[in-house]
């Protein structure tokens, strides 16, 4: 990881330029490839308040924070919290979404001419999804924030699988495949 220091009206000491740089290198363990990783420390004084603000780059990674106090090494220690924090929250996420992918799996039926004729169809790919429990009001929420054009859930007053689906014209469909009653 390459880490770059600037420091505004002080001049910092040996011993501070080496704090910093020991606590900053601790941000690799978070790294999966550190030689495209980038630091950017930015260390200034205005009468008594001692101001840190990083930018944090990596692959498909943006980070950023400012953290002030009337100690250098407390700003640097508060500012190392803050973007390990937020390292740690990308990187639950990038698991949560790599956990989804792993079980999700979807179907592609494609169509092969042959040279008799008709097409053939074949199945491609295949997903396995887990439905949530909501009620129809939620779900045509989530459909309207998400933008998908169908939502598959599990209705919570019923308790049997529901389709939710955008019509054209923007209102929603219900397919309650019910009990036949």
């Amino acid at each position: 990881m390459n880490i770059t220091f600037n420091f505004k009206n002080f001049e910092p000491s040996d011993h501070l330029r080496d704090y910093a740089r020991k606590r900053f290198e601790k941000l690799t363990k978070y790294m999966a490839n550190t030689d495209s990783s980038e630091l950017q420390v930015n260390l200034s004084v205005e009468k008594t308040r001692q101001m840190a603000d990083i930018v944090f780059t990596a692959d498909l990674l943006h980070i950023s924070a400012h953290e002030e106090s009337e100690d250098m090494y407390s700003t640097i220690d508060l500012i190392l919290d803050k973007i390990e924090a937020q390292v740690r929250k990308m990187r639950e996420k990038q698991k949560d979404r790599r956990k989804r992918a792993d079980t999700v799996r979807s179907e592609v039926i494609s169509f092969t001419e042959s040279a008799s004729g008709p097409r053939e169809r074949t199945i491609i790919e295949s997903e396995h999804y887990q439905p949530k429990p909501m009620s129809v009001d939620e779900a045509a929420m989530q459909l309207d924030t998400l933008g998908y054009e169908f939502l598959v859930f599990l209705n919570s007053e019923t308790e049997r699988i529901n389709v939710i689906y955008r019509h054209k014209k923007g209102d929603f469909g219900l397919i309650d495949p019910g009990t036949g009653n």
